[in-house]
């Protein structure tokens, strides 16, 4: 699989950096996360348990979407991103040569919300994971993954249908 974007999504913590690596491996693609895009002040923002609003995420989808375009034209890349709403998704399709394939990672509030409380180190607190699940709008182009599965198993259900 070359020359092709593949963006994994869904609402923190649903396990998007954890198959968005094995697919890279798997595939031989680089591996981005989103959250290492994200300006200074957003990080801050989160921190202190404030949700990111539309005028906030702009400039980090629109680097998103400069990456994209890059690896476009390389080898390709696996990246993951919240994408929450339809409007961001066609934000990061901008200008791409090629439509990227769509994995959204689905689950429900509790299994999500035990995930983040198990996690250390990330500045995304428990008390936003509502804010993203009411922001979330479940994208129609997107091939849908219950993450109930074990990681192995949801990067082989991702390769059957790739």
């Amino acid at each position: 699989m070359k020359n092709e974007i593949i963006f994994i999504m869904g609402v923190s913590g649903s396990g998007k950096s954890t198959i968005g690596e094995l697919l890279a491996k798997k595939l031989d693609l680089p591996f981005f996360d989103a959250d290492d895009f994200h300006p200074i002040e957003n990080v801050e923002k989160m921190k202190a348990g404030n949700p990111l609003n539309d005028e906030d995420r702009a400039p980090w989808l629109d680097n998103l979407n400069e990456l994209a375009k890059q690896q476009l034209k390389q080898k390709g890349a696996i990246i993951t991103c919240s994408a929450l709403k339809e409007k961001y998704r066609i934000s990061l399709e901008k200008g791409l040569t090629t439509l990227p394939k769509w994995i959204f990672l689905n689950g429900d509030f509790e299994m999500i919300l035990a995930r983040i409380n198990q996690r250390e180190n990330h500045y995304m607190p428990a008390s936003l994971l509502q804010s993203q699940f009411d922001a979330l709008e479940i994208p129609a182009n997107a091939f849908t993954v219950d993450i109930a599965l074990q990681p192995t198993e949801i990067v082989e259900n991702i390769l059957s249908k790739l």
